[in-house]
C-alpha cells in the first residue's frame, strides 16, 4: 500500500479520520502526525505578528540590560 495523506479530528489520544481507509480492524499502522494550519497560515506566523511588541517598553529594556550584564 502507498503513503496516504489522510485528514482527521484529534480526540485525547484516538484520531478520527475523515474517511475510511479500507484497512482491517486490528491492522498495525506507522503515524506521522502533523498538525493542520488554518487556512492561508503558514508556520511561524505566529512569531512575525509579534515582531516588535516590545520595541517602546522601558520595563523590558531594563530587564534586557540586566541580561546582558550577566555574561
Amino acid at each position: 500500500m502507498d503513503n496516504k495523506v489522510l485528514h482527521g479530528i484529534v480526540h485525547g489520544n484516538v484520531i478520527e479520520l475523515e474517511t475510511n481507509i479500507g484497512m482491517t480492524d486490528g491492522q498495525q499502522v506507522d503515524v506521522v502526525v502533523r498538525p493542520v494550519l488554518p487556512e492561508g497560515r503558514q508556520a511561524g506566523d505566529g512569531l512575525l505578528r509579534t515582531e516588535g511588541a516590545l520595541a517602546d517598553d522601558k520595563e523590558w529594556d531594563a530587564i534586557m540590560e540586566q541580561l546582558g550584564k550577566l555574561r
